[in-house]
């Protein structure tokens, strides 16, 4: 089952070249991991210092590797040195897939 992560991270002031620095070298790494098929980096249209990164991973089990690996770990370390807040993380999964786990088929086909 796919799944997407979102990635919201708050930038400090004057660190932007480097956030997106360490970005590309987290998902440069990721392309070589099992399950990784695609990411992608947003920047808040009113505040630039507001990132949204989207990865999409074959399953929750690969993402859950990746976001385990020790050398992700290390850079992610770096980058929150230079945010305001801590990443924060939510995943999605499409909903035709969400409503077979749980059973609910209140939504229907969605």
């Amino acid at each position: 089952m796919l799944v997407k992560v979102c990635m919201r991270r708050k930038i400090k002031e004057g660190n932007l070249r480097n956030v997106f620095v360490l970005i590309r070298k987290i998902r440069a790494m990721a392309m070589n991991q099992q399950g990784y098929i695609s990411g992608e980096t947003l920047v808040d249209y009113n505040n630039p210092q507001g990132t949204l990164v989207i990865g999409t991973w074959q399953s929750m089990e690969d993402w859950m590797n990746w976001k385990e690996n020790q050398l992700r770990k290390e850079i992610e370390v770096q980058l929150e040195e230079l945010l305001d807040e801590p990443t924060e993380y939510e995943v999605f999964v499409y909903s035709k897939h969400h409503l077979k786990i749980t059973g609910d088929s209140s939504l229907g086909s969605t």
